[in-house]
């Protein structure tokens, strides 16, 4: 905005000197004109009485000298009552200007080589026309306009560098309280909820401040909202967990009770952490610093022991594979564990029992991807399904596990991508972006793509 108006400055204040120097700068030359030939008339003039009087050449020889200006006058006598035609001084113009002088009868001017001439015609007392030539160098005529010219292009400058200064401190009242709103916008989507704009500046950018600062107070307002009713909801869950870790306790011993009893402590886990992350004041917003992150082969590991468990117990064939060495990734360990436990908690939940099911790690250059997959059904709208909060319509569904594992994917500038399985049912592919660039596309099974190089998968 403010270059913009700098421009337009410019471009205006341009518009108005030419349109007023130009003319004027030609009124100049012609001025300058008019002066020269004007003195060249005053010096034709104060020899025409001498003419009349006398065409003695001695006579108007002096008459020339006193003037002043015998170097550029001459004078043209014409033959009468047999005396002969009588030139004084040096003749520029040709023959026939003259001649058409003295038959007009009026003055006129003649180019000559370097300048121009005046004719300036004198009636004898014989009858005959004398013609008095006045020579007006060129120097003489332009005298004065270069300089005129030179003062109004530095007063035409001078107005275009005014003009932009003043665009400039213009420019500046408007834009800055512009990029402090655009600030605090960013600011205030980055997390820091304090953010606020001076109510300054424009009439229109003030209301827009005010607006902003309206705005931000209501999202504070919204989200401390949002916290309290969301550790209010979870806190409600002590009180059936409770009651589950007691008649947990109450179960014995056995593979069975140690697996409902370590279910039942994560639950708890996962709600405390609710609670003490919905009562903070600000949001977390920190990325994962360098050598931050956890093992996916690790964690596969760990939950799959947990899930083999209760597909042991359900009759279903599990497979694990490419988490024979580490694996790192940059992905808090919690939050891969909660992703995993969402799409592992999809298949027993929408899949009969019996129904097989499958993860594989593959790391590849500059990405790892997890394979989810099973035999079942498969999901009739893959978009639908991606899609946060509406569920598929079954009861229990809340249609936020997909979304906590592409928000996962996302985080790192990876993707996740809903296709068949070689199983027959679903296929959940998860890409973590190992170094934070742009979100790699689908290729064929087992490969990783980007859009001018391929990275075959270890």
């Amino acid at each position: 905005m403010r270059w913009a108006l700098v421009k337009v400055c410019v471009a205006v204040t341009t518009m108005v000197v030419v349109a007023f120097a130009v003319p004027l700068g030609l009124v100049i030359k012609e001025m300058a004109r008019d002066r020269a030939f004007s003195n060249a008339e005053r010096q034709a003039a104060a020899i025409a009485p001498a003419l009349s009087i006398t065409t003695d050449r001695d006579e108007l020889e002096r008459v020339v000298a006193s003037a002043g200006s015998d170097a550029q006058m001459a004078v043209h006598i014409p033959a009468a009552d047999g005396k002969p035609t009588v030139e004084i001084g040096e003749q520029r113009a040709v023959g026939k200007d003259i001649a058409m002088t003295r038959r007009l009868g009026r003055a006129s001017t003649a180019e000559v080589p370097g300048g121009s001439a005046l004719l300036q015609p004198v009636a004898l007392s014989s009858g005959k026309i004398a013609v008095i030539e006045v020579y007006v160098p060129e120097a003489e005529v332009s005298n004065g306009v270069g300089t005129a010219w030179a003062v109004l292009a530095a007063v035409g400058v001078a107005l275009i560098i005014g003009s932009v200064a003043v665009a400039d401190r213009l420019g500046v009242r408007m834009v800055q309280p512009a990029q402090r709103l655009a600030e605090s916008a960013h600011e205030l989507g980055e997390g820091k909820l304090g953010s606020r704009v001076p109510e300054e500046g424009p009439t229109e950018l003030r209301q827009a401040a005010v607006a902003f600062n309206s705005m931000a107070d209501q999202v504070v307002q919204l989200l401390a909202n949002e916290r309290e009713l969301a550790a209010d909801l979870s806190h409600r869950l002590r009180t059936p967990l409770t009651v589950l870790r007691l008649n947990a306790a109450s179960l014995g011993d056995g593979p069975a009770a140690e697996q409902t009893r370590a279910a039942v402590e994560q639950l708890e886990r996962e709600v405390d952490t609710i609670i003490r992350t919905a009562r903070e004041a600000k949001p977390q917003t920190a990325a994962i610093g360098v050598g931050a992150g956890c093992d996916a082969s690790e964690v596969v590991r760990e939950r799959m022991d947990f899930w083999s468990a209760l597909a042991e117990d359900e009759g279903r064939k599990v497979r694990v594979a490419g988490v024979d060495r580490p694996c790192r990734i940059p992905v808090a360990r919690a939050d891969l564990a909660a992703a995993l436990d969402a799409l592992l908690g999809n298949v027993f939940r929408h899949t009969p029992e019996g129904t097989a099911f499958a993860v594989d790690v593959h790391n590849a250059e500059d990405a790892v991807i997890v394979l989810v997959s099973d035999a079942g059904a498969g999901i009739v709208d893959p978009e639908a399904a991606m899609a946060r909060g509406r569920g598929s319509g079954n009861d229990g569904s809340t249609g936020l596990g997909l979304d906590i594992v592409r928000r996962l994917a996302e985080s790192t500038g990876g993707d996740v991508r809903i296709g068949s399985s070689v199983l027959g049912g679903t296929e959940v592919r998860i890409w973590i972006q190992l170094d934070g660039r742009a979100p790699l596309r689908t290729g064929h099974r087992g490969t990783v793509r980007r859009r001018k190089r391929t990275a075959s998968v270890r």
